[in-house]
């Protein structure tokens, strides 16, 4: 759970988060271009990719090759967990 925190608090991250929340299976060109036409945010290609390494690392980003290509897929289970910890009502069964 360290990692999608550490992921989670740099806001370009979450930028990129919010735009395949938007439109999930885009390139890094796609998300290059999207930060910068909707965020101003001009960033190089390696500077977005390593981004999208920390994202895949905590899991919150898987990508798939298909050919030549390789698009990245939002996955919210890490944050699912998070939000069954903390902000899931316990019922009386659930304590010890």
């Amino acid at each position: 759970m360290e990692d999608v925190f550490k992921a989670l608090a740099d806001p370009t991250r979450r930028r990129i988060l919010d735009e395949l929340a938007e439109r999930d299976g885009q390139t890094l060109f796609e998300i290059c271009g999207r930060l910068l036409s909707e965020h101003g945010l001009d960033l190089t290609r390696q500077a977005i990719s390593q981004h999208l390494a920390v994202l895949e690392s905590a899991d919150l980003v898987r990508s798939r090759r298909q050919g030549r290509y390789k698009f990245h897929d939002l996955n919210t289970e890490p944050l699912q967990h998070i939000v069954n910890r903390w902000l899931t009502p316990k019922t009386p069964e659930d304590t010890p």
